[in-house]
């Protein structure tokens, strides 16, 4: 009798893990299908932005940075050569010690966001600090005539949901990426330019950086801006392309 126990109880073990499995894959299925993937909190569960409508040729293109003074002019000149519009994430400090930088940035018809004050992981910090440091953030950009930005980035991208509910609660939506080339990392160029033409679809947010400690990112962007044009894409700020999602959703409701 001990020997027909355990049949039956491996029977029903692998009984449910095929219905988990086909349950699973269901819901991949319809969420591809929808054409709306991590768009910004719903009622249900805080999210971040990462990806817009999938059905969409519409692409947005990111740059961090945190520090630095040079490279920044190297990518702009390469955006206003191909005349595509980017979004900058940036740090209240480095604001404060380069307005005239920024004032560069919002001149090339590009959107802002921040990136905090001081870059900092918010998950090594507690909650209230991380509070104090956006809160600051906000003072410091307000300063400096930008206290319209509603976009925020989490230093090094490291959040939660206590981080995105905290963000959304001071009248900020946090924006991740889906296509990350790790340009930081000085891969070498072509390697930075691959990455981005590969694995770039419909309603990407792709993350580039434009601190000083990019040496290659300038130079693939020669081949990137056109080579994405090339194959239909249409650059657009972030905000564009989460109106353009969170429409589409409006509609569907």
């Amino acid at each position: 009798m001990s020997y027909l126990y355990v049949w039956r109880f491996s029977k029903w073990k692998k009984i449910f893990y095929i219905a988990l499995f086909a349950l699973i894959t269901a819901t991949v299925i319809w969420s591809e299908s929808t054409g709306n993937f991590s768009v910004f909190s719903s009622s249900d569960e805080p999210a971040a932005f990462v990806k817009g409508n999938s059905k969409e040729n519409n692409i947005a293109l990111t740059f961090n940075i945190s520090w630095g003074e040079e490279k920044v002019f190297d990518i702009l000149k390469q955006l206003k050569t191909h005349d595509v519009q980017a979004t900058f994430f940036v740090s209240g400090e480095w604001a404060e010690r380069h307005p005239d930088i920024l004032e560069k940035i919002k001149d090339g018809n590009h959107e802002l966001g921040m990136l905090g004050y001081r870059y900092k992981s918010y998950l090594d910090q507690e909650i209230g600090k991380v509070r104090k440091d956006i809160l600051y953030a906000k003072e410091i950009f307000k300063k400096l005539g930008y206290e319209n930005i509603t976009l925020m980035r989490a230093p090094s991208g490291h959040i939660n949901k206590e981080i995105i509910e905290l963000a959304e609660e001071l009248g900020l939506k946090v924006v991740h990426w889906r296509v990350d080339a790790d340009d930081w990392e000085n891969p070498g160029t072509q390697q930075i330019v691959d990455t981005i033409m590969k694995e770039t679809s419909n309603g990407d947010v792709i993350l580039l950086h434009a601190s000083d400690s990019v040496k290659q990112t300038a130079k693939a962007l020669e081949d990137i801006l056109p080579g994405l044009k090339n194959k239909g894409f249409q650059f657009v700020s972030v905000t564009e392309l989460y109106n353009q999602a969170h429409s589409k959703s409006k509609l569907a409701e």
